[in-house]
């Protein structure tokens, strides 16, 4: 699932920004990130977490992308994200339906914070477009999340 996820993230790349990036393998960004999360249902009856958080440079070229602004304020960032996780975490259940292959659906997103990524993932990775920073996690949630 995880797999589908990133691909739709590198088709985001491809087609809105329409920049080179380079996806890396899990570490850390130390730096204060924008965070959010959308929860999705899997046909096999499970539930993850997908956080995405970005640095503002990241949001803000989304930003100059779809809104035409060259400074937006913090809420306009946060909606940004809000915004891009929906349309990244849409696109992989789409990918996911057109493979017929770890189908789900997806929840509203939520923004969590603005601060350092210090949260519980079991998959993590980083998409880089010159020095911006996009992250991506999955963490599977119990009955008790």
């Amino acid at each position: 699932m995880f797999k589908t996820i990133i691909k739709a993230s590198e088709n985001f790349c491809i087609h809105q920004i329409r920049e080179a990036y380079q996806i890396d393998e899990a570490y850390q960004i130390d730096k204060k990130l924008i965070i959010t999360y959308i929860d999705i249902d899997s046909n096999n009856d499970k539930k993850y977490r997908i956080y995405l958080a970005s640095d503002t440079q990241f949001m803000q070229k989304i930003s100059k992308i779809f809104l035409g602004e060259d400074s937006s304020d913090e809420e306009t960032l946060i909606d940004m994200t809000l915004e891009t996780a929906n349309l990244v975490i849409g696109s992989a259940k789409v990918l996911a339906e057109e493979a017929n292959k770890n189908l789900f659906t997806i929840k509203t997103p939520h923004f969590i914070k603005i601060d350092q990524f210090d949260l519980a993932y079991e998959e993590l990775k980083i998409i880089n477009i010159k020095n911006d920073k996009m992250l991506l996690a999955i963490k599977e949630l119990d009955d008790k999340s």
